[in-house]
C-alpha cells in the first residue's frame, strides 16, 4: 500500500510543516517519510492528503511568507520537540550522558595502568587503549543507537545538525548531556583510582609538544580524525545504501580504534571534545583546549556536508522503477512486499 498512512492526528502546525516539506521538491511519499523521521512519536502521514493540504495552500494564498518563515524557523530550531510532552528527547539525553561516562571511564581506565609501578616512564600500550575506546563506543551504539543515535560526541552531533538531520535545540542539549556524562565518567574513574595515579591526569589528552607538535599541527590532526569518523557515521547511516544492514556498531567502533592507533602519540587523539573536556574539568588541565573543540568538530561539519551533498547513495528511485520510499512504506505498515501484513 504505497499511499498507506494517517490521515487524521495532525495538529495545524504538523500540517504547515508537511506543505514546507512537499513545497521544496519531496514527492508525497518522500514528505511522509521525512516528517516520520523528524516526529517518529507521530503518526505517519497519508500520501494522498501531503497533496491536498499543498494544493489548498497553494489555491488560496492561506501560508503567508512570514509564517512560512516562522514555520521554518521553528522546525529548524526543534521547539516542538521541548514541548511536545510526547517526545523522547528526555531518553536521548540519558542515553547521551551514559555513553559518554562509559567512554570516559572504561576508554581512560585503559590509560592507567597499574602495574606500572616500577616504571612510571614506560610508555602506555597504544593497541590496549586504542580497543578500549573503540569497544567502548562499539557497546554504546549497539545498546543506545535506537534511543538517542548514539551521538556520543560533538562532533557528529555538529555534523548532523549542520545537515539539517538534527534540531538545534536538540543539538545544544545532547552537547551538554555529552559534556555531562564526559565529566561524571571521569569523576567516577578519579574516586576509584589511587591518588597517586590519579595525579598523572587521568587519560587526558596533551599535544606533543616535546616533540615539537605545535598547537596548530594539533588542530590539524584532531580535524581529520574529527573528519573520518563522521564520514563513516554518515556512510554507515545512508538509508539507500544497498549495505544498509552492516554492522554499523563494529565499523564506528574500529574507526575510533584506529584514531587512536594513528594520533595517540600526536595529540592524545580524543577526536571528540566532551571526552577531552570531561577529563579536563576533572584534572584541571587546560592546555591548548581549543583544538580538542574546534579540530574534531570542524572536521566533523566539513564530513558530513561532503558525504550529504558528494557522496550520498542516491534513493533506488533514481535507477528503480520500485521507489525507496514505497518499501519503507509497506516496512512502517508492517505489510511485506507483496502487501500482506
Amino acid at each position: 500500500m504505497v499511499g498507506g498512512g494517517v490521515k487524521g492526528g495532525l495538529s495545524a502546525q504538523d500540517k504547515a510543516e508537511l506543505v514546507l516539506l512537499h513545497a521544496s521538491g519531496l514527492s508525497g511519499s518522500q514528505t511522509a517519510l521525512e516528517f516520520h523521521t523528524r516526529h517518529p512519536d507521530k503518526p505517519l502521514p497519508d500520501r494522498g492528503l501531503v497533496g491536498t493540504l499543498h494544493d489548498k495552500f497553494r489555491r488560496t494564498g492561506s501560508v503567508s511568507s512570514r509564517t512560512r518563515i516562522m514555520s521554518a524557523l521553528k522546525n529548524r530550531l526543534g521547539v516542538s520537540e521541548v514541548t511536545d510532552n510526547k517526545s523522547n528527547l528526555g531518553r536521548a539525553l540519558v542515553a547521551e550522558m551514559v555513553g559518554n561516562f562509559v567512554l570516559n571511564f572504561f576508554g581512560c581506565l585503559s590509560v592507567l595502568d597499574l602495574n606500572k609501578a616500577a616504571n612510571a616512564q614506560a610508555a602506555p600500550n597504544i593497541v590496549v587503549i586504542a580497543l578500549s575506546f573503540g569497544l567502548a563506543i562499539m557497546a554504546c551504539v549497539q545498546s543506545l543507537g535506537h534511543v538517542s543515535g548514539a551521538h556520543i560526541n560533538p562532533a557528529v552531533t555538529f555534523g548532523f545538525v549542520a545537515t539539517g538531520k538534527v534540531t538545534i535545540i536538540r543539538a545544544v542539549l545532547y552537547i551538554i548531556a555529552q559534556c555531562i556524562g564526559a565529566i561524571g565518567g571521569s569523576a567516577a574513574l578519579k574516586a576509584l583510582t589511587p591518588p597517586a595515579y590519579a595525579e598523572s591526569g587521568l587519560g587526558m589528552t596533551t599535544i606533543n609538544e616535546a616533540s615539537g607538535l605545535t598547537p596548530l599541527q594539533g588542530f590539524g590532526i584532531e580535524f581529520f580524525l574529527g573528519f573520518i569518523l563522521v564520514l563513516v557515521v554518515f556512510g554507515v547511516c545512508d538509508p539507500n545504501k544497498a549495505d544498509l544492514k552492516a554492522p554499523s556498531a563494529v565499523i564506528i567502533g574500529l574507526t575510533v580504534a584506529l584514531g587512536h592507533l594513528g594520533a595517540i602519540d600526536y595529540t592524545g587523539s580524543s577526536m571528540n571534545p566532551a571526552r577531552t573536556f570531561g577529563s579536563a574539568v576533572i584534572a584541571n588541565i587546560w592546555a591548548n583546549h581549543w583544538v580538542y573543540w574546534a579540530g574534531p568538530s570542524l572536521g566533523g561539519i566539513a564530513a558530513s556536508l561532503l558525504y550529504t551533498h558528494v557522496f550520498a547513495a542516491p534513493t533506488k528511485g533514481e535507477y528503480s522503477p520500485v521507489q525507496v520510499e514505497e518499501k519503507e512504506l509497506k516496512r512502517l505498515d508492517g505489510k511485506n512486499d507483496d502487501g500482506v501484513a
